[in-house]
Formats: structure tokens, sequence, C-alpha cells
């Protein structure tokens, strides 16, 4: 087993919930923006990518070095062991990016590390001409921010967020990677009623029963570094049986999905079948201000609308309106809304507890937070 320098990447604003889910499968972190570093061998490579909810991918730091000429690119590229990585008949399509450096052309940038670790290669495993690629994929990122470059080998493959449950969508998709950090900010556990009023396709919700069960967001997929001859897959039948020892099916969920659209409910409905719930979680046609519940000290989470056409902005306001006048009612249960209105406390009718700044894509939002008031101990 090797160790390897590791970094989980995420969107700008869930750093610190990464971070934490990091720990809690047993390393220590760096937190930089939009990324989590941290240590650890193969096993938790395959740990990393089958646990963490939050975090887009789990990359491999092949080598950081500063660079202001194609030259010094080139060979310090060439320098690092890539022969540890990628074996001789290795596929290594190269993707880049350049922010504020001298060395701005990406294409440039991305063809010469492809010849240098092609040249490292032929002279590793002495060989001569060209290399067939025809063996297990390595995908290589370069990264050169302020002329600090960062080559690294991406171990998940499809991004983090691909499940394997969502069959369809709607027009503006939850990532899911997004709606498991809305409900870990909530601290919701199993034991407390569970709603979302603007369900959609149902992301968050199932993303609730997954947490609710404990759940591998990552069991029911498969990743990119799987096929990589270094990687044993004893190790991925392990993680995976620990995955499975871990989930707790019997757990009781009382969670539920509502939508105006009734073709949003039927998709719900079925990518909630094919995520494995489709007797825990009850999907709903019904308008946020026909919400009625005997339930306390339940969560409430929901990303409404944001109103990007004439005439929708109105109609979302007045559902903020009546959002807060019902929740008043019920003063033990939470509410989490994720919104890009500018005026949704007002609109609510009082001040956050507590506000969090998310992007939701390019979207800048506000994550409101309404604590209820807490139960008294039995």
């Amino acid at each position: 087993m090797t160790t390897h320098r590791l970094v989980a990447t995420s969107a700008m604003g869930l750093e610190g919930i990464v971070a934490d889910e990091v720990k809690k499968l047993g390393y220590e972190t760096k937190t930089e923006n939009g990324k989590v570093y941290f240590d650890g061998d193969e096993r938790a490579i395959a740990r990393a990518n089958m646990w963490l909810r939050v975090a887009d991918r789990v990359k491999i730091i092949a080598g950081d070095f500063r660079a202001t000429t194609f030259d010094q690119l080139f060979e310090q590229t060439k320098a690092i062991p890539w022969e540890k990585y990628l074996s001789v008949d290795a596929a290594f399509p190269v993707q880049g990016k350049s922010v504020k450096s001298i060395l701005f052309s990406v294409p440039d940038c991305q063809a010469i590390v492809k010849k240098a670790i092609a040249e490292r290669l032929k002279l590793a495993h002495k060989r001569i001409g060209f290399l067939d690629e025809s063996g297990a994929t390595f995908k290589i990122e370069v990264s050169i921010l302020k002329d600090v470059v960062k080559l690294s080998i991406d171990t998940s493959g499809v991004g983090l967020h691909k499940r394997g449950y969502r069959l369809s969508q709607g027009e503006a998709p939850l990532k899911e990677t997004l709606a498991a950090a809305l409900v870990y900010v909530s601290k919701w556990n199993p034991n407390r009623p569970f709603v979302d009023p603007f369900c959609g396709s149902g992301t968050i919700a199932i993303e609730a029963a997954m947490i609710g069960q404990n759940l591998a967001p990552g069991y029911n997929r498969s990743f990119i570094s799987e096929d990589w001859p270094w990687m044993p897959k004893k190790i991925w039948e392990e993680v995976r049986l620990e995955a499975e020892e871990a989930a707790n099916y019997d757990q009781h969920l009382d969670i539920t999905g509502s939508d105006l659209d009734p073709r949003m409910i039927e998709i719900a409905k079925n990518n909630a079948i094919e995520a494995g719930f489709a007797d825990l979680i009850q999907f709903k046609q019904r308008q946020l201000k026909d919400f009625t519940t005997t339930s306390t000290d339940g969560v409430m989470i929901g990303n409404p609308p944001y109103g990007e056409r004439i005439g929708e902005v109105e109609v979302i306001e007045e559902m903020i309106d009546d959002m807060g006048r019902i929740m008043d009612t019920h003063p033990t249960w939470s509410v989490y809304m994720l919104s890009s209105m500018p005026e949704f406390e007002t609109l609510y009718g009082r001040r956050a507890t507590k506000k969090r700044k998310l992007f939701n894509g390019f979207i800048e939002t506000n994550y409101y937070q309404y604590w209820g008031r807490k139960l008294p101990r039995e």
C-alpha cells in the first residue's frame, strides 16, 4: 500500500462539510477554496469515493511546481514518476485550466503535459515510438493558478454527484451533492419528520433517505480507478462490503416530498424507486399553502423556484409569504430554504436564525435557516 496526496474537490462554500466528511473517515485535512487535501492509501481512495456525499471528485496530486515557461512545464512534468501510476499502455487524456498565469494557453499546456508524460513513460518502460494507450484510463488535469502548476489524476471518473438513481429530472435540477449538503447543514436525523415542499425530481428527499439509513452514496455506481492495475479489486470488494454492513435498512423514515406539478411527482416517484425507497418516501401533488401536519420537531428543507420568467416572481413571493405564515403555526419545526430571492426574509416575515451563502451552479443563493423551538426533554 502506498500513501498518496489526495484532494477532494467541492463547490464553493461546501469545503467545510467535505472536510468534516473526510475527517469522519479518519483522515487529517487541509482546506483551500474548493479543495480538501488529505493523505491516504489505496483503501482511502476507495472509501472516499464510496462515502463522500458532498465532494465533487477525489483526485491524486501527482506533483506541483512553479512554471513560467513551456520548457519548465515540460521538464518538471517529465520529472514526476508517472510510471508509479500509469502502465505502459495507459490511456491518459489531459484536461487543463489556467488562471492569472503567464502560461495562459490551455491547449498548449495540455499538449506539453501530454508529451512530457509520454516521454517519461517511454523512458521508464524502455519503449520507442508511440504508446498505444489501449489500457486503463487515467484522466490527468493540469491546473495553473498564479504560475503554480498542479498535476492531478482523477480517481472518480463520472462526478460523485452521479449516484445512479436519477432516471429523469426537471428543468433546473439540484445537484445531489448540494442536496446532501442542505440536509447535512440542517442536522436532521431519521427520528424527525422531514418535508420538502418543492421536491421537483425528489433529490433532497432521496438524499435525506440515504443519510437516514446510512447508505453509502457511491454504493450503486462504479469509479474509473476500479480499472487501474494497482488498485486491488479486493479493496473495492471490502469497501463495498463495509458499506453494505453499515447500512441500516430497518431504520423507519418519515419523509414527504410535494410539488405543484404532477409530472414532477411521477419523476420523483420513479427516482425514489430506482434508489430503493419506493415505500419509504411519500410523494404527493400539493400546493405549499395546503401543507398541514400534526407532527412536531420536524424539518422542512426546500429549493423554491427562482422565478426567471415574467410573472413568476410574484407567484413565488406569494408562496414564500404563505410559507412564513404557515410555519409560524408550527413553532417546533425548523425550516431551511435555498433561495436567490434577495427579499426572502422580508417575504417570509422574519429574519433567519442563520444564513449561509452557497452557489447552485453559477447562481448565488442564500441558505436561510429558521431553527424551531426545542421541545422540553421528557
